[in-house]
């Protein structure tokens, strides 16, 4: 398992190689796709930490902080180089596919389908920031 920060840069990385657009609220969304990937087809969580149901659809709290400098702008790949090396190559290929995949929305499209979802939906209350469980990613995702 890895950490969401490690994920993170591997989609920066990833993004800036394909020439995909990238902003922190897209990153978000990715890494809740991710990690619904993971958990639905490989039982297990692509990485460690808590995705959060906030207004904008599920946020990790920790990757918001760290890339919330750049607001909707695009997130440099300045630091993501090295990270190719942190992620196995199976995992580098199957995260890659769900960036191509995720990369023909627009981040508001990405919000709207989010928000759409029970494991959002479920776990949302204004101002809560209340856990999306794995259990909830695993019984929406599972049926899909």
């Amino acid at each position: 398992m890895y950490t969401a920060f490690d994920v993170a840069r591997f989609i920066i990385w990833y993004s800036k190689k394909k020439n995909y657009s990238i902003s922190n609220l897209k990153l978000q969304k990715i890494l809740y796709f991710i990690q619904a990937d993971y958990i639905a087809n490989k039982s297990k969580k692509c990485f460690s930490d808590v995705i959060e149901a906030w207004d904008l659809g599920p946020v990790v709290a920790s990757i918001y902080d760290i890339y919330k400098i750049y607001g909707s702008a695009e997130i440099p790949i300045d630091g993501c180089e090295g990270i190719i090396k942190e992620i196995k190559l199976p995992d580098q290929i199957r995260i890659g596919e769900m960036v191509d995949k995720c990369s023909k929305y627009s981040a508001s499209k990405l919000v709207s389908i989010t928000h759409g979802q029970e494991p959002w939906k479920g776990a949302y209350k204004r101002y809560a920031n209340n856990e999306i469980t794995p259990q909830a990613i695993r019984s929406y995702f599972a049926k899909a």
